[in-house]
């Protein structure tokens, strides 16, 4: 299959899965209660994850093929200091409540942003442009649709340094993971070189 249709594939099948989940309806009735909160997640979990797959691999036959701009060197250092919030975050997000949690509000999609911005700061490919845009946009869109579905009445969560430390440890081991071994592995391209 052509890496144009796998990436395009990949992309529609991820983000339907993470459109549809941030404008379902919710409440008595809903999907994850037909379901079964599990089985829903289960679900969802292995639609995102078939998307990224595909995405992996049409971003590798696609990546550099099609130039749009020529950022300048400096950029690629960007993504390297940005990364590490970034993962700082994403774990915070799975994490128990800390203070990073909290300041953030919503510490994945903040991740997602910072990631996809530094990113596309840094490529200037077509095919980086459309990913890293469309991880952005969707990043802004899903942060407005929660602002407007948050209730006032939903009381936060007590912090943690718990919270704080495991975002802290695992987001940085995170980091180095993804620096040293798993960008070269997955995507092809050497962080550190």
């Amino acid at each position: 299959m052509d890496g144009t249709i796998i990436f395009a594939l990949g992309l529609v099948v991820f983000f339907a899965a993470h459109l549809f989940a941030a404008f379902r309806r919710r409440g008595p009735g809903d999907l994850p209660e037909r379901l079964g909160v599990l089985p829903y997640r289960g679900l969802f979990s292995l639609v995102s994850i078939a998307g990224l797959v595909l995405i992996v691999i049409g971003y590798g036959e696609l990546r550099n093929l099609y130039p749009v701009w020529s950022p300048p060197d400096w950029t690629r250092h960007i993504p390297l200091l940005v990364m590490a919030p970034a993962m700082v975050l994403f774990v915070a997000a799975e994490a128990p409540a800390g203070r990073i949690k909290r300041l953030a509000k919503h510490p994945m999609l903040f991740g997602v942003k910072l990631w996809a911005a530094a990113h596309l700061v840094a490529n200037g490919d077509l095919a980086s442009i459309i990913l890293f845009g469309a991880f952005l946009a969707f990043a802004v869109l899903d942060r407005i649709v929660v602002k407007r579905r948050a209730t006032a009445a939903s009381a936060p969560a007590a912090v943690s340094a718990k919270g704080d430390a495991i975002a802290l440890v695992g987001g940085l081991a995170l980091y180095f993971a993804i620096v040293f071994f798993l960008h070269e592995a997955v995507i092809g391209v050497p962080v550190v070189y």
